[in-house]
C-alpha cells in the first residue's frame, strides 16, 4: 500500500497536516488575491457548517466558507464553456459549490453568504475558480438566518 504524502502547513486555526492530494489550484486565484493560488479546504470544527479555505503561501490567509446548498436549495450557478474547459469539467458530479461567508465579529447573527461570487471545484482535477455571476438573481450579502418570507432570505433581497 502506497504512503499518502502529507505536510504540515501553518494555519490562522494553528498547526494542520494535510495530504498534498487534497491541495487545490486556482489558475487566477481568487477575486482580490490573484496572486494567491493554492489552498485547502479544512473542517473548522466538527458541527460546524463552515469551512476554511486556506491559502498555502500565507498562514494569515484563510477564507471562510460553506456550501450554499443547505440554506438555498434552489441555487444555480451558471458556468460557460471556457470555464468549463479551465476546470477540466467533463459531468457535473466533479463538481463542488462553496461561497465565502462573513460573520461580522460580536455579531453572529449578521452573518451573510456571498451568492454572487460563488467558488468552483473540480473535485477530481483538484482545479478551482471564483465565478462571478452576471445579472445574478442572487445576492452578494445573503443572511441565512432570516426566516422564510423575510425579504433578505429572498434572491432578490439583499
Amino acid at each position: 500500500m502506497a504512503k499518502k504524502m502529507t505536510r504540515t502547513i501553518k494555519t490562522r486555526l494553528g498547526p494542520r497536516d494535510i495530504a498534498e492530494d487534497s491541495i487545490l489550484y486556482f489558475p487566477r486565484g481568487l477575486i482580490g488575491i490573484e496572486d494567491k493560488r493554492e489552498f485547502v479546504l479544512l473542517q473548522v470544527g466538527e458541527k460546524s457548517p463552515f469551512l476554511l479555505l486556506q491559502c498555502l503561501s500565507d498562514p494569515e490567509l484563510g477564507l471562510l466558507v460553506a456550501d450554499p446548498y443547505p440554506f438555498l436549495s434552489d441555487y444555480k450557478v451558471k458556468l460557460d464553456n471556457a470555464e468549463k474547459r479551465l476546470l477540466r469539467i467533463e459531468n457535473i458530479r466533479q463538481i463542488a459549490v462553496i461561497v465565502t461567508v462573513t460573520i461580522p465579529q460580536g455579531r453572529p447573527a449578521e452573518t451573510t453568504l456571498n451568492l454572487s461570487g460563488p467558488i468552483i471545484i473540480n473535485t477530481e482535477a483538484r482545479l478551482g475558480l471564483q465565478v462571478p455571476q452576471v445579472d445574478s438573481k442572487y445576492p452578494t450579502h445573503f443572511k441565512p438566518v432570516d426566516g422564510p418570507g423575510d425579504r433578505n432570505n429572498t434572491p432578490e433581497g439583499g
